[in-house]
């Protein structure tokens, strides 16, 4: 009976260990998203974290006879990166990202976590800002 119960428990624990690398550490998928930037701040209760949103480009509708614009809300986790998204809010920006299928605290409040900025360009020209 000692054997089974032991067997059990390691079966439990690697199972349990499994579900939580695959729902909080596995990247599901990486990519790169293109539009304004509308904020980036630090904030949180306990962990604090950079948090920000993208508008992209375009328009869509959720609900009949109304129109939304397309946001990107997302984690950063450099603080570099984060720095450079706060000084230049408003321009354009392609931002590459990780997205995972569940959010930690120490993360952020998103899935989607971005890591680097591909390019940032002038909106209202399109050129490159250095």
């Amino acid at each position: 009976m000692k054997k089974f119960f032991r067997i059990f428990l390691l079966v439990i624990v690697l199972g349990l260990a499994g579900f939580i690398y695959f729902r909080y550490y596995f990247p599901l998928g990486y990519g790169v998203k293109s539009g304004e930037l509308n904020y980036c701040v630090k904030k949180g209760y306990l962990f604090k974290t950079y948090e920000g949103k993208l508008i992209q480009t375009g328009i869509r509708s959720l609900a009949p006879n109304t129109i939304q614009s397309y946001d990107f809300e997302f984690s950063v986790s450099n603080e570099k990166v984060a720095q450079t998204l706060m000084a230049n809010s408003g321009k354009a920006f392609d931002l590459h990202y990780t997205e995972y299928n569940g959010a930690l605290p120490w993360r952020g409040f998103s899935k989607y976590v971005v890591d680097s900025i591909v390019a940032i360009k002038d909106p209202g020209t399109g050129n490159l800002v250095k």
